[in-house]
């Protein structure tokens, strides 16, 4: 007798066949560590192998894969390190140039006259299209490859997309799926495919209605159980009493000494928030509520003024920001605002030294400190609060549910306050907090200058130089946003350090050009944020580690390469980072595809600076269909769902939670084990 040993989601990715040390290291890099974590690995996109076409149809940026003649001799010139051979390819209605880099040994195989069939991307090259890198088909392999999808997976340095795929296919294979967890009426009702079968499909579509069909179904999971994580959390908090209830009828001196002292008024907007916070805080329940508003509407204060509100009552507060560059940023500004107050304030996060932070738990603990300013450092184990009233997220999207929840569980039920500037549409807003109450902050400071906005193609790069050079030489300062790829730090540093080069050549020698991105330590992070606070740095250029919250009045340009590259969302939050002081602001967007789709959806930055009509905008021109487009950011920590592109999906989820009982979820977990787990990712709860 054969025993067949099955794989359970949550074995150690070492336990499928062809994986050994190495490549479960390359793998952890990229989060995948059991078997789970791999089958939910999802494809970014797909290589799908399209019939030949006419050179005349051949798209930039578009994978092609054409037939012809060899009509020039083979060019072979050196670039440095590069071998670059150039020659044309010309079939009944156009030519194209071919070009390869380090593949010297071709010339032996491409002769004036003959035939081949070619397959590469379409790249431009001083305005003019060529086929990059291009594989030689041979008929066999085309004929036998035609119509097929190769699922392409997010790498880092040292993984392939090859490696992905072998593991994938094993473990599917190897796999024992649980028992199908969705009720059949569920399934019937919203038209989804099975479980399994939705895992086969999305890995390894045979077709483009298969891969639909599978997404259609996990997608709809992701939000479902989301929901049911949301509908938890709901319960819970409706029935948690209010044990920090604001005095209403003390005088509130600190709190009207803070305000008379802001060199600003606040809006209307801020006003109706800041009641709304108060009365929470007030009434018989802990308040539990998220402050929408656009990038700039000025959301900062708002989260001061709550913290004051519950520091004159003898409590502590704290706030959560995403960054150690934005946290160290709340931090200056509350220190300088609220000090001569009295009020104590420190900050922690996971770049102090281990003295630096045994020191701050002594102060915190000891409630030396009235409001604590951090990074995810804030939640954990060693942090001991004393009589915590208030927990604030800042920019929520960067922070799945259960960190809220772990944080508002530092202190004996605090009230909760979460803010974010993702434009998400208050439908979906809804949707997505359903465990909280929505103010929506509308109004942007009277005073601010409406950001001037242009899309332009690369031909426009020159004349943006110039304009950022105008703009230093009369002392203001600008970002230049890199976009990257794949996530790799060494990628990511050497593009960043070239593009710096670059600019430090093409700028005049007074324009002083520094870098930042994400995989810098905190200390080298925080560093270049002050002198480029300080206008010891004019231009700065970045990944989208400066796209939340970042403030720097004196920078009045924001140019963003690679543009379509981007979601909406997201570069509407670049946007943000200009146009926050008295000066006249100007936003760039290069887009190096300069189709008629892409420029339609940047267009929608040239309409409106309202990050909720941008939002609007976006998914109606967009739609459900556009599953490859840019994903957005603020999505929380959906793998495969995009709150956007599947609004419809995402209400039709959480209209089916509502009619799930606890009887019914406990016997989902009790056939599905990683159920439950996920729900606790989402909520920081149990079910049972």
């Amino acid at each position: 007798m054969i025993w067949v040993i099955f794989l359970q989601y949550t074995d150690n990715i070492l336990n499928i066949k062809g994986i050994g040390e190495k490549t479960a290291a390359l793998l952890n890099k990229v989060g995948v560590f059991s078997v789970g974590d791999l089958i939910e690995y999802y494809p970014r996109n797909y290589d799908v192998f399209k019939p030949i076409q006419s050179i005349k149809d051949a798209q930039y940026d578009e994978t092609v894969t054409i037939e012809g003649f060899i009509t020039d001799s083979v060019n072979i010139k050196k670039s440095g390190r590069l071998t670059i051979l150039t020659t044309r390819l010309k079939d009944s209605d156009d030519s194209i140039r071919v070009v390869w880099f380090n593949m010297p040994y071709l010339k032996n195989m491409i002769k004036l006259g003959n035939r081949f069939i070619l397959r590469g991307k379409v790249s431009r090259n001083n305005g003019y299209l060529q086929l990059e890198q291009p594989k030689i088909i041979s008929k066999e392999e085309y004929y036998k490859s035609v119509n097929t999808m190769t699922p392409v997976y997010s790498l880092t340095h040292g993984l392939n997309n090859t490696t992905i795929v072998k593991a994938v296919s094993q473990a599917i294979g190897e796999l024992e799926f649980d028992k199908e967890y969705l009720p059949v009426d569920i399934r019937k009702k919203y038209n989804l495919c099975g479980y399994s079968k939705a895992v086969k499909n999305i890995h390894f579509p045979k077709t483009m209605e298969d891969m639909l069909e599978a997404r259609k179904r996990l997608v709809f999971d992701e939000f479902f159980i989301f929901s049911l994580a949301v509908n938890r959390l709901k319960e819970d908090k409706n029935k948690t009493l209010n044990s920090y209830r604001l005095n209403k009828d003390s005088d509130q001196t600190l709190y009207k000494k803070v305000m008379d002292s802001l060199p600003f008024t606040l809006t209307n907007a801020q006003l109706k928030t800041v009641d709304e916070i108060y009365n929470d805080m007030s009434g018989e329940y802990c308040m539990n509520r998220l402050v929408q508003g656009d990038v700039g509407s000025g959301k900062t204060i708002v989260a001061i003024l709550a913290l004051v509100m519950i520091v004159q009552e003898g409590y502590q507060g704290a706030l959560m920001a995403p960054t150690e560059v934005l946290a160290l940023q709340h931090y200056e500004s509350m220190k300088e605002l609220l000090l001569p107050f009295g009020l104590s304030v420190v900050l922690l996060t996971g770049s102090m030294t281990v003295k630096e932070k045994k020191e701050t738990y002594e102060v915190i603990k000891n409630h030396e400190a009235d409001i604590i300013i951090g990074t995810h450092a804030l939640i954990q184990e060693k942090v001991e609060y004393d009589n915590l009233g208030l927990v604030i997220t800042d920019e929520q999207h960067r922070f799945g549910v259960r960190q809220r929840d772990i944080f508002s569980k530092k202190g004996d039920k605090p009230h909760i306050l979460v803010m974010s500037a993702t434009p998400i549409p208050r439908t979906l807003a809804i949707i997505l907090y359903g465990d909280l109450d929505i103010s929506i902050i509308d109004e942007l400071p009277k005073d601010r200058l409406p950001i001037k906005n242009c899309v332009v193609d690369t031909s426009y790069r020159e004349k943006a130089y110039k304009f950022i050079a105008k703009e230093v030489a009369a002392g203001r300062q600008a970002y230049v946003i890199c976009s990257m790829i794949e996530e790799s730090e060494n990628i990511e540093a050497e593009n960043i350090k070239d593009y710096v080069e670059r600019l430090r050549i093409n700028l005049p020698p007074f324009v002083t050009v520094e870098g930042l991105y994400g995989k810098m330590k905190p200390k080298e992070k925080n560093d270049i944020m002050e002198r480029f606070a300080k206008n010891e740095i004019n231009v700065l250029v970045s990944t989208t580690v400066i796209e939340v919250g970042v403030n720097v009045p004196n920078a009045t340009v924001m140019m963003v390469e690679d543009a379509h590259r981007f979601g909406l969302a997201q570069l509407h939050q670049l946007r943000g980072r200009v146009g926050r002081g008295k000066y006249q602001s100007y936003c760039i967007f290069i887009s190096g595809n300069d189709s008629k789709k892409i420029m339609e959806r940047l267009g929608i930055l040239n309409k409106s600076n309202n990050g909720f009509f941008v939002a609007e905008e976006d998914l109606k021109l967009r739609g459900p269909g556009d599953l490859f487009g840019i994903r957005q950011s603020g999505d929380i920590s959906f793998k495969i769902g995009d709150i956007f592109n599947d609004a419809a999906s995402l209400k039709e989820a959480c209209e089916g939670a509502k009619d799930i009982s606890l009887e019914n979820i406990r016997k989902m977990i009790k056939e599905n084990s990683w159920i439950e787990r996920k729900i606790i990712d989402y909520s920081g709860n149990a079910i049972l």
